[in-house]
């Protein structure tokens, strides 16, 4: 079932209808994330336009016009080409949620070279192995982030640039990008040329990298347009995501993405905290926002934030990476008062499913629907289309257009992405309903086989969190001598709300009337906190593999 676009807003969604009335997504052959964002806007009548805005923890704004960014990427371009930087080098960028990042990235695609991304939250074994496996020459970093590595060698490094005071050996960011560069012209590059290596965050042995190339923003665009519910005309309009801009969902469904429509980013190093995330919203006039669904469920569990923040101009809520339970939707939409519109995908392959409120209603706990541009569908293991109702794993297209280039230096990990001739494979499992509306079941190897049952693990998180004195809660499928495996959940309470036996059962029986009798958590641990990946997901191989610090555990 295909989604009805008005055809006037074809060229606007980067889209084309074809002759069986599915649509395609219209790739250029040339492109440049740098001259496709800040540089689309730094000429003409929105050179002026704020572009960042980057509060202190003193509340002090520091901010840059369209103009003034292009003009600091276009600097830092230069000292990294006299550096010997050129087209397909790999430079590191280490900075987090600061400014330095977004000039990085740009300086980087102005020089056809390649940005690795680093996390902060990296162990020494990650970046030992990120940037030695990426043949990093250069690496843009930040003094206070930067000192635990400073003494190890990584055998690629020639320069490290830092942010604040400078190490023996090291250059200072400040110095780099002081001197003008007039003479400096950008590199040319097509839409295929590699532009990006993203490295998941190694909750499954070592991080592989993942390469895009700079057609992977144009490739976004419409599904971006999507998400942010067709909301992308006013001029007022402020943007800000408290996401790792390392990831996809910060950099690319964020920074990048406001920036190709002309808009304003606003962003702060501050630890992310339901209460300061309100204040800093009102504070900073942000209007759209991408959140995780563990993030908004922490915002969630503040009731009537409206009456406590008057002032929030927060419109559009978009969110992915895991699936967001309904309470959580239905709390974004009736005690926040905005649009929530989830959408889903991989890093290798993305956007593939979501909403969009203004052209077809959210339903609470689905996936949404097929985004336009993307052939994804549900099938068996030998690749067959499966019928409404039935799971199977979600794929699409081959071709699909936001597919990246490639794992980095594993062409065998690539082609093993390929389900037959036709499919690109996802890992979830999920189902298609008769409005064609898709319900996520769970990751491949997250399923949980009990008894002969096959038990989505979010279904039972998503009714878990229906009950009141539940927070969060994550559920994964431990070994079992008489059922294979059986559920366990963990779960964090609400404030007030104290364990107890009573409680287990009170959430089992809960489990066994709202979902299925053999569905329910037959062993529930509480918890205190989650641990996280880098990329803001609950942790799940973590739970099932090490355990966390308890507080109460039970099995029935």
């Amino acid at each position: 079932m295909n989604l009805h676009i008005p055809p006037e807003l074809l060229a606007r969604l980067n889209l084309q209808q074809q002759s069986d009335g599915s649509y395609a997504i219209v790739i250029p052959s040339s492109a440049n994330m740098a001259a496709d964002t800040v540089g689309r806007w730094a000429q003409g009548p929105r050179h002026s336009h704020p572009a960042l805005r980057f509060e202190r923890d003193d509340l002090r704004l520091d901010h840059w016009t369209f103009s003034e960014l292009d003009s600091l990427a276009t600097r830092l371009a230069s000292a990294l080409q006299q550096l010997g930087v050129g087209k397909g080098d790999r430079v590191a960028i280490h900075t987090g949620l600061r400014p330095e990042t977004g000039i990085a990235h740009l300086a980087v695609y102005k020089l056809g070279a390649i940005g690795v991304t680093l996390s902060q939250l990296y162990g020494v074994d990650t970046m030992t192995h990120v940037l030695t496996h990426s043949e990093s020459t250069v690496i843009i970093t930040q003094g206070s982030a930067w000192e635990r590595y400073r003494d190890l060698d990584f055998p690629h490094l020639r320069h490290r640039i830092v942010v604040g005071p400078a190490g023996p050996g090291e250059l200072a960011f400040e110095d780099i990008i002081a001197k003008p560069a007039p003479d400096f012209r950008p590199e040319a590059t097509l839409a295929n040329d590699p532009a990006l290596l993203m490295y998941t965050s190694g909750s499954t042995g070592l991080p592989k990298g993942m390469l895009h190339g700079h057609r992977i923003l144009q490739a976004y665009l419409p599904s971006i347009a999507l998400f942010f519910n067709l909301d992308l005309d006013d001029d007022r309009a402020v943007f800000w995501s408290p996401a790792d801009w390392a990831w996809v969902g910060g950099l690319l469904d964020l920074l990048l993405a406001a920036w190709a429509f002309g808009h304003t980013v606003v962003t702060s190093e501050h630890r992310f905290e339901a209460e300061w995330a309100f204040e800093f919203m009102e504070r900073q006039g942000v209007t759209h926002t991408f959140l995780t669904p563990t993030a908004l469920k922490r915002l969630a569990e503040i009731r009537h934030p409206r009456r406590r923040w008057p002032g929030l101009r927060l419109r559009v809520v978009c969110t992915g990476g895991e699936a967001l339970p309904g309470p959580v939707l239905e709390w974004c939409q009736k005690e926040l008062g905005v649009v929530c519109n989830e959408f889903y995908g991989l890093t290798e392959v993305n956007h593939l499913i979501g909403n969009c409120q203004r052209l077809f209603p959210p339903v609470a706990a689905s996936m949404g629907r097929a985004y336009p541009g993307h052939g994804t569908t549900v099938v068996d293991e030998a690749g067959e289309e499966v019928g409404v109702g039935e799971t199977g794993e979600i794929v699409t297209r081959i071709d699909d257009a936001t597919q990246f280039l490639g794992y980095w230096k594993d062409e065998a990990r690539t082609a093993g992405l390929r389900l037959g001739e036709r499919w690109l494979r996802t890992g979830d499992i999920g189902m298609r309903d008769a409005n064609g509306y898709f319900w996520y079941r769970g990751r491949s190897d997250d399923l949980i086989k009990s008894a002969g049952y096959r038990i989505g693990p979010v279904e039972v998180e998503d009714c878990l969190l229906r009950h009141p004195g539940v927070a969060e809660a994550a559920v994964v499928g431990v070994p079992d001598s008489g059922r294979g495996h059986i559920v366990k959940a963990f779960v964090r309470l609400r404030a007030g709300c104290l364990p107890s036996d009573a409680l287990v059962g009170e959430l089992q029986a809960h489990v066994k009337t709202n979902l299925a009798v053999y569905k329910y958590p037959r062993a529930i641990e509480f918890v205190e906190k989650f641990d996280l990946t880098s990329s803001g997901k609950i942790n799940r191989r973590a739970l099932r593999d090490a355990g966390v610090a308890l507080n109460r555990s039970t099995t029935k």
